[in-house]
């Protein structure tokens, strides 16, 4: 029999008419419960409401400004002139942990860099980043489990704000938008170096394109660090090719055969562009770091070597202010 497919990917027939050389007892594929993506969300969701109790727009509000849904007293939020995501302030968001370079630098606060992955500039913000969450981390986490999901959101979330750090050195950075975007970078990466588990890989990479530009196309508008967005999702790519990396389709390995003493089909673990983007990303990964911690602690403006490089994170237009905070 031929195979049968499940989500776009090439799995072994379960219906008994495994090949001779395959046992039909032992299950190969295995699924995960999505235990951290589930709980990030929760977490998310839990330091947003404290960050909300502690923002207390009414006792902060200089008049004539007045809170949004102001029945809801400490929980009300700040004017939509101040944010029009419906969330706390700028100072609020500073005070809890939202990233800005001097204080990661001067201030020696560098808990901030992962801190600011867990807070989110308002409900709009927390919403389209938990729902990116639970389709890109449900996926992933089914099929490649709970510590490398975590590694993959944690990691992508630091080098997203590294990057921001480097380039939007400025404005108070927050949101988990540097972690989802590593989750989409490695899911690319998986569909890249899995590629021969996948049938419909053109469909597939098209659509991981279509999202990604309409995401870094959003990043141009301003309170988007698009810096964040760009440093999770390379961040997430290699890191995809170094944890997700699965042996090609139809190898066998010795426990699955019918008798261990058969010889079995000739065909290697990983394929060879498979071991080169491993090793290749592990490389850039480490040096990228490096550099990057590198030139955050010794002060260097990126912007200042490359002028242009800040209209990736906001494009100006008569419409809104590029001073904004980032998310």
């Amino acid at each position: 029999m031929g195979d049968t497919f499940s989500m776009g990917k090439s799995t072994s027939p379960y219906n008994g008419m495994f090949p001779s050389h395959i046992s039909p007892v032992r299950k190969r594929d295995r699924y995960y419960w999505p235990i951290f993506t589930l709980a990030a969300v929760v977490a998310n969701v839990i330091i947003f409401i404290i960050v909300m109790y502690d923002n207390n727009c009414p006792a902060n509000i200089i008049p004539p400004d007045r809170c949004v849904l102001g029945s809801f007293r400490r929980m009300s939020f700040q004017p939509w002139n101040q944010n029009p995501l419906l969330g706390p302030s700028s100072a609020t968001l500073q005070r809890m942990g939202g990233l800005m370079t001097f204080l990661v630098v001067d201030q020696q606060q560098g808990w901030r860099l992962m801190s600011c992955v867990w807070l989110h500039a308002g409900v709009f913000h927390l919403v389209i980043n938990m729902t990116a969450l639970l389709i890109f981390g449900i996926q992933l986490e089914k099929e490649f489990g709970i510590i490398r999901v975590g590694l993959l959101y944690l990691i992508s979330g630091l080098g997203g704000g590294l990057l921001s750090t480097l380039f939007n050195s400025h404005a108070i950075s927050v949101g988990a938008s540097g972690a989802l975007f590593g989750l989409a970078g490695a899911t690319l990466a998986e569909l890249i170096t899995n590629w021969s588990h996948f049938h419909n890989r053109c469909s597939l990479t098209w659509q991981l394109i279509i999202v990604a530009a309409v995401n870094f196309s959003i990043g141009l508008m301003p309170r988007v660090d698009n810096f964040a967005h760009i440093g999770g999702f390379i961040t997430g790519l290699l890191l995809g090719f170094v944890l997700l990396m699965k042996e090609q389709y139809g190898y066998v390995w010795q426990r699955d055969l019918v008798d261990p003493n058969i010889e079995r089909p000739m065909k290697r673990r990983f394929k060879v562009y498979q071991i080169v983007l491993f090793v290749a990303s592990i490389l850039l990964l480490i040096t990228g770091f490096i550099a990057g911690f590198i030139a955050l602690y010794n002060n260097v403006d990126i912007n200042e070597i490359c002028r242009w490089c800040r209209r990736i994170n906001c494009v100006p237009s008569p419409r809104w202010s590029c001073n904004s905070t980032s998310g």
